[in-house]
């Protein structure tokens, strides 16, 4: 074919909800918020380094001139690397419109794959769950899609992060009680990298924390935004916010709020070390009015979360997303349909760390054949995402004048080097005729879906740490667990 003139060709679909003109203004507004109204700091350090960082304070109050912000935003690294603890590989590269997914952490219940029951998550449980996200190809990081509850309640933390560790070399956004809990998982994770300064190289561990809505930074938030960032480590911090409940009923309200409270996170963060990597975060959705619920599956949530995505990418800020959950008590339809919308949304709008990937009931209640079934849904949506490649191959003329009418291409050598990679192909999504699928027991997508959960839970082994290095994690678990009797 000849060459084009101002030919323009979309390599991917194109999908934003705010134009970069809405993105300006609600950064803006952000702004005005953290400098007329501000931000409540319940920790005395965190205080102390805002003030000096030229924030202005009024006791707990500290309100926060845009020019601050806007030295953070220069100083904060626009990508954030998160690699494999076993090899160190660099697999999870978050930046730009790079879409990776994981489970989340806070679910206290979780669906016994084996008897199907409703109980509380154990540290059994935890384990089972990494086990399952480790071996799922598209689920590239992970979360303890629990609480450990089976464990003294003040060091459950270290337990969770053990948990995780040693039934997954994925990289680990995990959650820690306080600083001390986070001091010694990250002590944790030094002894598996090999030290202090090669964990920092190649992190594998991010945490997770949030502040409190509306405009508050508690204790255990702020202190672990300092630690961080003196370590060098990336943090997540993510707003948990509610239309009409902890910030106001407009969406560009939400997203002014939030973004409000992720930038002064920010500024914690960068003004005690600048340079330091974070990752900006949010579930953003309503509180259904009705039941009082923090929803998990309502369009508002979908639509939120994307236009939030658009914010980070005009910011150009590593983002922490939700995705492929649900309020649904049970592994439905509405769950698959909650799921569907909120991964497809989510793989379009590019959103780089997108968790919670399993939890049904409003984020209660975690099921590992849910999370199974996402995996393939999240296949799905990465092939939408890919888009239609157009150049002379793949347009196929040649191809197309050689067969001609009446023909057909099973036989062609261009079907065999393209039919497997244009083509995604499900491992549990029903694809069979009729007659194959009754003659394999007419089996349900969650029957199929509980037979894969577990099947890898009786069968897959992860690859394991060095048993040095597991007696070393341990000594710390036992440590912490000395500590509180």
């Amino acid at each position: 074919m000849p060459a084009k003139s101002n030919y323009v060709a979309n390599a991917t679909p194109l999908f934003s909800i705010l134009s970069p003109a809405q993105c300006e203004e609600i950064f803006l507004a952000a702004e005005e918020v953290l400098e007329r109204t501000g931000v409540t700091v319940h920790d005395e350090e965190a205080r102390d380094i805002l003030k000096k960082a030229g924030c202005w304070l009024d006791g707990i109050r500290v309100r926060i001139p845009s020019a601050v912000v806007n030295q953070a935003l220069n100083s904060v690294p626009k990508r954030v690397t998160l690699c494999n603890s076993r090899t160190g590989s660099r697999d999870v590269l978050l930046e730009g419109n790079n879409a990776y997914f994981g489970t989340g952490s806070d679910t206290p219940f979780t669906i016994d794959p084996y008897t199907g029951r409703r109980r509380r998550s154990t540290k059994q449980s935890v384990g089972w769950a990494c086990k399952v996200i480790d071996a799922l190809p598209n689920l590239d990081f992970v979360m303890s899609l629990g609480i450990v509850q089976d464990v003294p309640l003040l060091i459950s933390d270290r337990h969770q992060f053990e948990a995780q560790v040693l039934n997954t070399s994925k990289p680990i956004v995990t959650t820690a009680h306080d600083i001390y809990g986070f001091a010694d998982i990250i002590e944790m994770c030094e002894i598996i990298a090999g030290g202090e300064e090669e964990l920092r190289r190649n992190p594998f561990m991010t945490l997770y924390a949030e502040p409190i809505s509306p405009l508050q930074h508690a204790w255990e938030a702020a202190s672990k935004l300092v630690l961080a960032a003196r370590k060098g480590l990336p943090v997540v911090y993510t707003p948990c916010v509610m239309a009409g409940g902890t910030v106001p009923a407009t969406m560009a309200g939400v997203l002014t709020n939030g973004l409000a409270e992720s930038l002064s996170g920010l500024v914690i963060n960068q003004a005690t070390r600048e340079g330091s990597p974070f990752i900006m975060g949010g579930v953003f959705t309503i509180m259904d009015m009705s039941s009082t619920i923090f929803s998990y599956g309502s369009p508002e949530f979908n639509l939120l979360m994307s236009a939030l995505a658009d914010m980070a990418h005009y910011l150009k800020l590593p983002m922490f997303g939700t995705a492929g959950c649900s309020d649904a008590c049970v592994v439905d339809e509405q769950a698959g349909i909650e799921a569907a919308l909120s991964i497809a949304m989510t793989a379009l709008s590019g959103p780089n760390l997108n968790h919670d990937v399993g939890y049904i009931e409003y984020g209660s209640t975690s099921s590992l054949e849910y999370l199974t079934i996402n995996n393939d849904v999240i296949g799905m949506a990465r092939r939408l995402v890919r888009g239609i490649k157009v150049n002379d191959e793949t347009l196929a003329l040649d191809l197309i004048d050689k067969v001609g009418p009446g023909g057909h291409f099973l036989a062609e050598d261009h079907t065999m080097k393209y039919f497997k990679t244009e083509t995604y192909y499900p491992e549990l999504i029903n694809r069979q005729r009729y007659d194959a699928w009754k003659e394999n027991g007419s089996k349900t997508l969650f029957q199929r879906a509980n037979e894969k959960v577990k099947d890898i839970i009786e069968n897959y082994q992860p690859e394991p740490l060095p048993q040095d290095v597991q007696k070393r994690i341990r000594a710390i678990v036992e440590r912490a667990e000395q500590k509180v009797h």
